[in-house]
């Protein structure tokens, strides 16, 4: 195939019919106002999408349109082009035959780019079509850290040597910007944002120093480096939260913040003195990403409308319960952003304070001034407020003053560490709470967990195994249900077969019969009453409607099981 021809999207667009007239010339104008492409203009006034746009050029070119999201691109394919080129000329090597390179193109059209990648390739280029946005959230993902992270990790320790040196010169020096553990951490943070890790773990070892990313719940491997480069590492973080660099014999909490690839990220740190070092695990908050709407957790309809109900009454306890990373703090976050209006005050009392929200009052606990959940609260309640979150019922004050307030004018939210949410009310009368005032208070008890979600990329039809057709049948159901799919693993997902994470519930609503059986103050009448009204909407019946759903595997609801019964 030779050089592409230069082509009018306008007038390609208007002969296919995508366009009229009116509405091609509306986008002129803008373009040469605003200096945009015609193509963005097009999509952000909402005339049409990315793949509308390219499947229109892929027929316009006769060269095929490719849509990145099922494609399984080889890492060491694209290699061949270097990110710099890839990322300027939005362009991606999607295979290689005896002819050639097959080269993935945003805009096909662009002669200059088609010149510049077949000189930098030395080989002919064939074209496809491929929507921008695709692009770039594959090239983030492909063009992964880990042999620069690599890099920089035996750099720092080439430069540090077996000498004694002054770590702390190295943290403070004016050169320190250009030191490798600078490089080396700036890497290891754009890796993490590109492959949606939630965590980072370093952790010193004997020999080694290890460095994990916890994603969609699970731990990998992100690189192994030689183990003298810990303390540098750990130093240089302490900096940049401000915590006490000559402390390493106490554990300590700091944040900062970060800004990756244009998202601004709120990293919480954890440092605890360990055999071979500080170990430090830093959780990354999206900041860029918002908060999640009520609808789009996961929560079926039928359990989000009975939520909302509860929601709409002026006062009452919501719990949301489940182990911790099972998205508790999702969930209240959700129901926090559709409540808040200018007609409501909202205070939330948080340890610590993981998203801002703006139009609410957010106070962060702190213990060693004595700044407790429970002391916090009971100021909040001389503020006025029409809305409560409490980060957690930790304690029998905090869950005393938390009912008595939500008895007294107030819908308070909170969090409890329990299995499910038939136990949740007994665990608040075990911490010291009147029987009548959890059976007053207490509205509704949200149990969840978090399923990973099967890869769009790799997810294909499978039969389950012996185990899993029994475990099936435990619950009354079988593989002639629907159909069962599982992902063999691809790029996308970083060969793990799930990409994303859902929210599987069950809901308690304290219903009249409930309120009177909790009033009897017997625990085990009460569980039982209690399970009998949420059988068939448990956690483990709605992981299981995720599997027939195609969207998680049996697999994934049977770990949702486990920890549910436990």
């Amino acid at each position: 195939m030779g050089k592409p021809e230069k082509i009018r999207l306008g007038e390609v667009l208007l002969q296919q019919g995508h366009l009229t007239q009116e509405q091609l010339e509306t986008a002129l104008r803008e373009q040469k106002r605003s200096g945009r492409k015609l193509g963005r203009v097009l999509i952000d006034s909402g005339y049409l999408t990315e793949d509308q746009i390219a499947g229109a050029l892929a027929r316009q070119l006769d060269i095929p349109f490719i849509d990145l999201k099922r494609f399984n691109i080889k890492p060491e394919l694209a290699a061949h082009l270097p990110e710099t080129l890839a990322r300027r000329f939005r362009a991606i090597v999607l295979a290689e035959d005896a002819a050639g390179y097959r080269i993935g193109f945003a805009d096909p059209t662009d002669l200059f780019a088609y010149d510049e990648i077949a000189r930098n390739l030395k080989k002919d280029v064939q074209q496809a079509v491929v929507s921008e946005s695709a692009l770039l959230q594959t090239i983030d993902r492909i063009y992964r850290r880990t042999e620069e992270i690599s890099g920089f990790a035996q750099e720092l320790g080439a430069e540090l040597g077996d000498a004694i040196i002054d770590l702390g010169g190295i943290g403070a020096s004016p050169s320190a910007e250009d030191a490798p553990v600078v490089k080396l951490l700036q890497s290891v943070f754009e890796d993490a944002v590109g492959v949606r890790a939630s965590d980072i773990h370093i952790e010193p070892q004997e020999k080694l120093l290890k460095i994990r990313f916890r994603i969609d719940g699970v731990l990998h491997i992100q690189t192994q480096a030689d183990s003298k480069i810990a303390s540098a590492l750990v130093l240089r973080l302490k900096l940049m939260s401000g915590l006490d660099i000559s402390e390493k014999r106490l554990p300590q909490d700091g944040r900062f913040n970060v800004k990756v690839r244009n998202n601004q990220i709120d990293v919480r740190i954890s440092t605890m003195p360990t055999q071979y070092g500080e170990s430090v695990v830093m959780r990354l908050l999206n900041q860029s990403s918002g908060i999640l709407k009520l609808d789009r957790i996961g929560l079926p309809g039928s359990l989000l409308e009975r939520l909302r109900k509860v929601m709409a009454r002026p006062s009452g306890m919501i719990l949301v319960t489940g182990p911790t990373g099972s998205g508790k703090t999702t969930t209240l976050y959700s129901v926090l952003e559709e409540l808040n209006t200018d007609a409501r005050k909202i205070i939330t009392v948080e340890d610590p304070v993981e998203y801002r929200l703006p139009g609410i009052n957010q106070v962060q606990v702190h213990e060693k001034i004595d700044l407790s959940f429970s002391r916090v609260l009971r100021t909040a309640l001389r503020q006025d407020p029409d809305i409560i979150l409490v980060g957690e019922m930790r304690d029998g004050n905090t869950v005393e003053t938390g009912l008595r307030a939500a008895m007294t004018g107030h819908l308070v939210l909170s969090t409890l560490h329990t299995n499910d949410s038939v136990s949740s009310p007994i665990r608040l009368l075990d911490m010291g709470a009147p029987a009548y005032m959890v059976a007053m208070s207490l509205q509704v008890v949200i149990a969840q967990r978090l399923v990973r979600i099967i890869c769009d990329g790799c997810g294909e039809p499978y039969s389950p195994s012996a185990q899993e057709q029994a475990w099936l049948q435990h619950y009354g159901r079988s593989v002639a249900d629907g159909e069962l799919r599982k992902g063999t693993g691809c790029t996308r997902c970083n060969g793990t077969g799930y990409l994303g994470r859902s929210g599987v519930y069950e809901i308690l609503e304290m219903t009249p019969s409930l309120v009177t059986t909790a009033n009897q103050g017997d625990p085990a009448h009460f569980v039982a009453v209690a399970s009998k009204q949420i059988e068939g909407e448990t956690l483990t019946d709605h992981a299981i409607e995720k599997v027939f759903a195609g969207k998680t595997t049996i697999e994934e609801a049977m770990r949702i099981s486990t920890q549910s019964d436990d």
